[in-house]
């Protein structure tokens, strides 16, 4: 939280520098820069998200090899809990939860209730679709084994199409981010090989209204680039 805010006080003196040269421009944008600490939560919590996933996938798969080992799934979910914690250490996120979820069981849970409300507390769609597979093939009396390793499968290839659709992005997403900076970049330019030159957009009543508009104008454009890469698999 306090590097979002660092950075929203930053976002803040660059368009007061930039846009309006102004110390009482810059007091104001501190108000609506402070919703950038919201975006920044939002982003903090895609990529938490998304490393979450990444384990959940790992951990699937461990519990799909448990299964297959003639382990039940009280006992495949508790000896999972050691192989995630070599994998990826004691303070990862898909260690705690399943350490969580083998307290839960030996409270007389079931297997069910501990994975949906894993799903529920994550957020995890492919967490979401599991619980709901598992609890359909566990009442039915399916071969859970096949049934998860199926499922497995599933998530590897929505897993591999978005990491292809993240990777044909990048490249994108840096250009985004490179644009932002370049109309800061020529106004210091400008201000350095020609002194004065913007003056008149800064101390004249028009020339401020028109600054504000190239404002909105940028924050507007920010928003849509924002949206077209936001691209979601269903």
């Amino acid at each position: 939280m306090l590097l979002g805010l660092c950075q929203g006080v930053l976002i803040a003196a660059a368009a007061a520098y930039g846009f309006y040269r102004s110390m009482t421009a810059f007091l104001l944008l501190l108000i609506p820069a402070c919703w950038y600490l919201r975006i920044y939560e939002q982003s903090w919590r895609k990529k938490q998200l998304l490393c979450l996933e990444q384990q959940f996938k790992e951990a699937i798969r461990i519990l799909a090899g448990s299964l297959h080992a003639g382990y039940s799934v009280e006992n495949a979910i508790a000896a999972g809990c050691g192989e995630l914690e070599q994998l990826y250490g004691p303070h990862e996120m898909i260690v705690g939860e399943f350490l969580y979820m083998r307290e839960q069981m030996n409270m007389n849970r079931s297997a069910e209730q501990v994975i949906q409300d894993f799903a529920d507390r994550s957020g995890l769609e492919e967490a979401e679709r599991f619980s709901q597979i598992f609890q359909i093939a566990k009442r039915s009396g399916g071969q859970l084994t096949s049934v998860i390793c199926h499922t497995v499968s599933i998530m590897e290839d929505r897993s591999q199409v978005k990491e292809e659709i993240r990777t044909m992005s990048a490249s994108v997403q840096f250009e985004q981010k490179v644009m932002r900076v370049i109309p800061f970049l020529m106004i210091i330019y400008i201000d350095m090989t020609s002194p004065g030159f913007f003056a008149v957009m800064y101390e004249t009543v028009l020339g401020r209204l028109i600054m504000t508009g190239c404002l909105a104008m940028y924050l507007l454009s920010c928003y849509l680039s924002h949206k077209i890469l936001d691209i979601r698999i269903g």
